[in-house]
Formats: C-alpha cells, structure tokens, sequence
C-alpha cells in the first residue's frame, strides 16, 4: 500500500512539472517575443470583433502602449473639448470604423534588444480596395522588461498614417 500511494504521489508531482514549466516559458516567452503582445491582442479582436478596444480606455492603453506614447494619447485627449470626438477616430487595430477581423498574420520586419517593427496583416469578410490597408505596422520599444506599443501605423486607400504623428498634429492645432 505504502508503495502505491508513493507512486500516485511521484505521478501527481511528475504531472505538474511541465505545467509549472510551461506557464514559466509563456511569461518568458510575453517578455522576451513582442510578437505575443500583438498575438494577445489580435485574438482578443477576431474573438470578439472588437478591435483595438483598448485605446478607448487610459487605463488599458498602459498595459499595451509605451509610457511616452500612453502620456502622449492622454494629452491629446485631454486637449478635446466635452462631446467631440478625439483625435483618433477609427479603430487603429482594425484601420477601420467596423471592426472586422477574421484572422492575422504577424510578422517580424525588424527587431533588436530595444526596438522591434511588426507587420499584422489581417483577413476579414471583406477585401480591401487597396491591399496595403489591410497591413497593421507597430513600432515597438522595450518598457522596463517587457515589449510596449510605440506607434500604430498604415495606411488608407495607400495613403500612409501614424496614430504618434496625429496625437502630436492635435496637439499643434
């Protein structure tokens, strides 16, 4: 009997192992990829069609955004007059009004130990006019010891924009 219940107890501690190992390289693994922020946040979007609902909140940009670009989007904000609409007024995830993410393919277009650009290239139920606008840049810094969002760039009917530039325009006018 004693031998049964020390196998059951070296099987039950065996079998957390790589439980425990696992949920170490995932918190290894948000740290060091800045590609798992952006994974986050896009199947947080295809699951629920809601694009980038984090910008809408102060609060939930500073999980997502770098400090200067989160002070940034705050300023701007703050600079709007009650019942106006902000300086951003799409969804910058999405490059749209209507959210509509079906799936998405990121790439890594550059990156060192501070810096990284990613590429998102979202599929939705709708092709765009112009394929460009269908790819999502971010400019990403390390923040303390995880990857932030610096920018959020793309472009309209192959028109490029910079959500950074357009804060920084608002602030000018």
């Amino acid at each position: 009997m004693l031998t049964r219940r020390l196998a059951l107890a070296l099987l039950a501690a065996a079998s957390a192992l790589p439980a425990a190992a696992l949920a170490q390289a995932s918190a290894k693994t948000s740290a060091t990829d800045p590609a798992a922020l952006l994974t986050r946040l896009y199947k947080a979007a295809a699951k629920d069609n809601a694009g980038g609902a984090f910008v809408n909140n102060a609060k939930e940009r500073a999980k997502y955004l770098s400090t200067s670009f989160a002070a940034l989007w705050s300023k701007a904000e703050a600079k709007v007059p009650d019942g106006e609409i902000g300086p951003i007024d799409f969804d910058p995830v999405s490059n749209s009004q209507d959210p509509d993410i079906k799936s998405f393919v990121i790439k890594t277009e550059s990156q060192d130990d501070a810096h990284a650009t990613l590429a998102v290239a979202l599929i939705g139920s709708q092709r765009r006019k112009v394929a460009a606008d269908s790819v999502i840049r971010y400019d990403l810094v390390r923040d303390g010891t995880s990857w932030r969002i610096d920018d959020i760039r793309g472009s309209v009917e192959g028109q490029p924009w910079s959500v950074r530039q357009m804060l920084e325009a608002s602030l000018k006018n």
